[in-house]
């Protein structure tokens, strides 16, 4: 079974489903990429693959969240490509982790996602560095093999999370397994 709490939904005398409630560990913390202030009063996280379009779509979603949110909310990123079906997916990862080092990680998940389709392979790349400031080489191998390790991290909490798919979302700790829409999201958050 599952890591986590196992909550039934009861109508009457007569159970209608059961779910089970998957916890995050680790919790978010200052190890995050953050949007908002750690200790917020509500806290949104995805697991997420720069090459996955169901992640593509729901980014701006996250952003108008936040947007409505303000500094109630803080949103933290974690990686977990599906290299298996994204092949460009693990590069992307890489790359955006390179770009924190030099400060950069909130502008390249955005140049990651942005557009219709993912534009991930290496020139592509490296253009995302060279528009940021940041000497191209350095997004790319070897250059990127000193952060490797924290993008295998943020895979296996994860898998420890119960993690899937992407994007998997949770809400104030829990994995949330409704729409991602913003008014669904809002409606969560606050619950």
């Amino acid at each position: 079974m599952p890591r986590g709490d196992t909550a039934i939904r009861v109508s009457g005398a007569r159970r209608t489903s059961l779910e089970v409630t998957i916890t995050l560990d680790p919790r978010i913390g200052n190890y995050d990429h953050l949007q908002g202030v750690l200790g917020a009063e509500l806290s949104l996280l995805e697991y997420g693959d720069f090459e996955c379009p169901y992640c593509r779509k729901a980014a701006p979603v996250i952003e108008e969240v936040r947007e409505r949110l303000g500094t109630r909310l803080v949103f933290a990123f974690r990686h977990f490509p599906l290299a298996e079906l994204h092949p460009y997916a693990l590069s992307a990862a890489v790359a955006s982790e390179a770009a924190a080092l030099k400060g950069q990680f909130w502008p390249m998940h955005d140049k990651l996602f942005s557009g219709d389709e993912p534009a991930l392979r290496q020139e592509d790349l490296r253009r995302y560095a060279e528009e940021l400031g940041i000497p191209p080489e350095k997004v790319v191998w070897p250059a990127t093999q000193f952060v490797e390790d924290r993008v295998e991290a943020d895979f296996n909490s994860g898998v420890r999370s119960g993690v899937r798919g992407t994007p998997t979302l949770f809400v104030n700790g829990r994995q949330y397994h409704g729409a991602v829409s913003v008014g669904d999201l809002i409606a969560a958050l606050l619950e």
